[in-house]
C-alpha cells in the first residue's frame, strides 16, 4: 500500500497570475492564440484576477511550454520582458516605479519578490557593490525553462528602461544555460555582451544609470507603497514557524547536497546551536527537516514534472540515483519510477 502524504500547497511553488498575463500577452503579441491556451489551462481571465491569486510553478511552466510550441519562439522570454509594467510585479513593482534611485528601486523589486512568487529553487538577490540583481538557477535546463530566466532579466531591464527612458542601461548579462544560436538577438535585446554558459543569472547595470532619479519617483508615494509590502511581508511571515522558515531555506540548499546544519543557520542568521534548539522547541531537527523537505518536493517533481530520477536526486541533494530510490521506498513503500506512473495514470 502507497503511503500517501498530507495534502498541502505544492512544494515546489507558486507564482502570481499577474505573470501569467504577460505571458498571454506575448503570446497573442506573437501571433499565437491566447484564448485557446486560456481555455486549456483553465485560466477564464487572470487579467482581471485578485493581486494575490496563483498559480503553482509546474502549471506555470507547462503554460510556458505550450505557449513557446503556439508561436514557435524559443525566445519568448525576451517578449515577456519587453511588455513587462511595473504593475505586473504588483505592490513592489509599483514601489519600485516610485523609489528615489535605480538601485533602490531594483533592491525594492528584490525584497518584496516573494509577493508575487515563491520557488523551492531559490530567491533572486541584489548586489549594492557589484551593480547587479541576480536570478536563482533552475537548472537543470531545457528549451522549455530557458524562457523563465530570459523573462526575468529582460523585465528587469525594461523596468530600468520605463524608469529611465534610456536603453543603453545595462554593462553586462550572464545566462547560465548554453548558447542557443540566438547571440545576436540576445545582444541586440539587452544591448551589452551578453555571457552564455556563465556561472550565474544576472545583470549588470552601467555606473551612469545606477543612481538616477526614476521618472515617476515620488517620495511619499514610495514610502506609503513600501509600508504595504512590509506589512504583506510580515503577514506572510507570521504564519510561518520557525519550522516552516527553515524549510524556506533549505530548499535552494538541497540542489548538489550544499544542505548541512551550519549553513542553514548561517542563511537564517543563527547560530547552528539556536536553530537546532528551535526545532526541538517545535518537535523537528535538522535531520527531520532535511528528510521532511526532500519528501515533500520529490512528490511534486514526480507528479508535476518530467525531470528524470537521476535528475531529481540531483535535486534533492542525495549522493546518487539508488540513494534517492531507497529513501523513496521508506517514504511510500514503492519505487519512484513505480509511483510516477501511478500518479500519472490518476490524471488521465
Amino acid at each position: 500500500m502507497i503511503k500517501s502524504r498530507t495534502p498541502a500547497r505544492n512544494a515546489l511553488g507558486d507564482i502570481s497570475l499577474l505573470y501569467v498575463s504577460v505571458l498571454l500577452r506575448a503570446v497573442a503579441a506573437e501571433g499565437g492564440d491566447a484564448e485557446q491556451l486560456k481555455a486549456r489551462f483553465h485560466l477564464s481571465a487572470p487579467e482581471q484576477a485578485a493581486v494575490d491569486a496563483r498559480i503553482s510553478i509546474p502549471r506555470f511552466m507547462r503554460l510556458g511550454h505550450a505557449a513557446i510550441k503556439a508561436t514557435g519562439n524559443t525566445a519568448l522570454g525576451l517578449r515577456m520582458g519587453a511588455l513587462s509594467r511595473p504593475v505586473d510585479a504588483g505592490m513592489a513593482g509599483l514601489a519600485a516605479e516610485t523609489a528615489g534611485t535605480v538601485a533602490g528601486a531594483l533592491e525594492l523589486l528584490v525584497r518584496y519578490s516573494l509577493l508575487t512568487s515563491h520557488n523551492s529553487r531559490g530567491a533572486p538577490s541584489f548586489q549594492r557593490a557589484l551593480k547587479t540583481v541576480s536570478f536563482y538557477s533552475i537548472r537543470p535546463y531545457n528549451h522549455y525553462n530557458y524562457f523563465v530566466v530570459d523573462s526575468v532579466l529582460a523585465a528587469w531591464t525594461q523596468l530600468i528602461r520605463h524608469m529611465t527612458g534610456r536603453y543603453d542601461v545595462l554593462e553586462r548579462v550572464r545566462i547560465e544555460y548554453p548558447s542557443i544560436g540566438q547571440d545576436d538577438l540576445f545582444e541586440s535585446w539587452f544591448r551589452c555582451p551578453v555571457e552564455f554558459g556563465a556561472p550565474a543569472n544576472d545583470i549588470q547595470i552601467k555606473d551612469t544609470i545606477w543612481e538616477l532619479v526614476p521618472a515617476q519617483a515620488q517620495r511619499g508615494m514610495n514610502e506609503k507603497l513600501v509600508s504595504l509590502c512590509e506589512q504583506e511581508l510580515q503577514r506572510i511571515h507570521r504564519g510561518w514557524r520557525i519550522t516552516d522558515r527553515a524549510r524556506h531555506h533549505m530548499a535552494p540548499l538541497l540542489v548538489g547536497g550544499k544542505a548541512s546544519l551550519e549553513v542553514l543557520a548561517a542563511k537564517m542568521g543563527l547560530t547552528p546551536w539556536t536553530l537546532q534548539r528551535q526545532l526541538a522547541e517545535e518537535g523537528s531537527g535538522f535531520r527531520q527537516l532535511l528528510d521532511d523537505t526532500r519528501q515533500q518536493l520529490a512528490w511534486d517533481y514526480l507528479k508535476e514534472t518530467d525531470s528524470s530520477l537521476a535528475e531529481i536526486a540531483w535535486l534533492l541533494g542525495f549522493a546518487n540515483p539508488p540513494a534517492f530510490h531507497k529513501a523513496y521506498q521508506r517514504w511510500h513503500g514503492i519505487s519512484p519510477g513505480e509511483h510516477r506512473k501511478i500518479l500519472r495514470n490518476k490524471e488521465k
